[in-house]
């Protein structure tokens, strides 16, 4: 217990001295929260296979039958729909909330599609694989909530230009949006603290901007019960879940702007 404290104590310390702030949140952030990982043991894939790595090929060449096998839920993704909605924000969304409140935290980049983010009262927040709650125009890029279009008529298409309306959840082969990567990316150059919280830094080009945090002089914070290929390079490593570490560096911050923090 000693040493967590230790290790809770530097990473509030490096959080409250840092001048730009960000999280970058990966699955073990939503496991935390009831959403099953897509890997691993009890993984979705694991479960029902590997999906297909050209489903954006696919969806542009036949819209109405992707529309189709996504109202029908088939496979993994009735699941993953399924636990999206039934999750709730964890104390750890709750803590980056309100870090972002105390003017601690600059900007989440997160590789989750689940909208916990914002249900926790995140404002500025990058989904850089999008979210799957909402629908977007793959033509000018415009997201939409659920209800605001008619899925009656299938595929649906965009009241602002006409194009192809889908799920705003990156598919495996389809470019980032360029709004969401360029936000990244801007962020990043700014950064000179970043949290690494439940991702195994492997999936790009989430998983560069760590080093580009690292190769500019900046921090890193690791909260993740396993190691990952940035461990190595993290000034603190904190073992236990984010809905367990955040609160309390949380709390170490208050005292620290408070100044009774000895």
């Amino acid at each position: 217990m000693a040493e967590l404290g230790e290790e809770i104590e530097k990473a509030a310390r490096l959080l409250h001295e840092a001048k730009y702030v960000l999280a970058l949140v990966g699955a073990g952030m939503s496991v935390e929260s009831g959403i099953p990982p897509f890997r691993g043991p009890g993984g979705l894939w694991t479960k029902y296979g590997e999906p297909d790595m050209r489903g954006y090929d696919r969806f542009l060449a036949d819209p109405k039958g992707w529309w189709e096998s996504i109202i029908k839920r088939e496979g993994y993704a009735s699941e993953l729909v399924e636990g999206i909605e039934r999750a709730k924000p964890n104390q750890g969304h709750y803590a980056l909330a309100e870090l972002e409140e105390m003017g601690v935290l600059k900007y989440i980049i997160t590789q989750n599609v689940d909208n916990l983010h914002y249900a926790a009262g995140s404002k500025n927040v990058a989904e850089i694989h999008g979210n799957i709650l909402k629908l977007r125009c793959i033509s000018c890029g415009h997201r939409y909530e659920r209800d605001e279009i008619n899925a009656e008529v299938l595929p649906p298409l965009c009241p602002d230009c006409g194009g192809y309306i889908k799920t705003d959840g990156v598919m495996f082969g389809e470019p980032i949006p360029p709004d969401v990567l360029k936000c990244c990316e801007d962020e990043t150059e700014k950064c000179d603290c970043m949290l690494l919280i439940g991702t195994s830094a492997q999936v790009y080009p989430a998983a560069a901007f760590p080093s580009t945090v690292r190769r500019r002089g900046g921090a890193l914070i690791e909260i993740n019960p396993y190691d990952t290929a940035l461990t190595n390079s993290c000034e603190v490593v904190l073992r236990d879940p984010s809905g367990e570490s955040l609160p309390l560096i949380v709390e170490r911050i208050k005292a620290l702007l408070a100044g009774t923090a000895t």
